[in-house]
């Protein structure tokens, strides 16, 4: 069980200074508005149940916001997205079959483009 002391409870305080004591004791002193300093020591129980909570909390925020696809992709995420090589590429730009900007030698597809691409044609079983 931990052991925290509050010197002055309900005043507003910041973190000024961290010590550690022996391997598994951490002591936080801080500087409040009134220049006293508060005391209050953690151990590695508080800190594991600390990062327990946080990754909690960020699987909460990472699943509530669902990974929006950029508008614009390069040629390496098309070829990995579509599983295609730099000529089938090369050749999807030359016949028209997938549009695409080139700018200062780089080349830029549209994600809804791509979308459109592999709803229109479906998928294909391999022999």
């Amino acid at each position: 069980m931990s052991l925290i002391i509050n010197v002055l409870q309900g005043v507003a305080y910041t973190p000024v200074t961290v010590f550690v004591f022996e391997k598994n004791i951490l002591l936080l002193l801080y500087q409040t508005n009134i220049n006293l300093m508060a005391a209050e020591i953690l151990t590695r129980e508080d800190l594991a149940i600390f990062k327990v909570e946080l990754f909690k909390e960020l699987r909460e925020v990472i699943s509530s916001h669902p990974a929006q696809p950029r508008k614009w992709l390069k040629s390496y995420e098309v070829k990995d997205l579509l599983n295609i090589s730099s000529g089938t590429l090369q050749n999807m730009r030359i016949n028209g079959t997938l549009a695409y900007t080139k700018i200062g030698g780089l080349i830029f597809y549209d994600y809804e483009d791509i979308q459109k691409l592999m709803t229109a044609t479906g998928p294909h079983k391999r022999s």
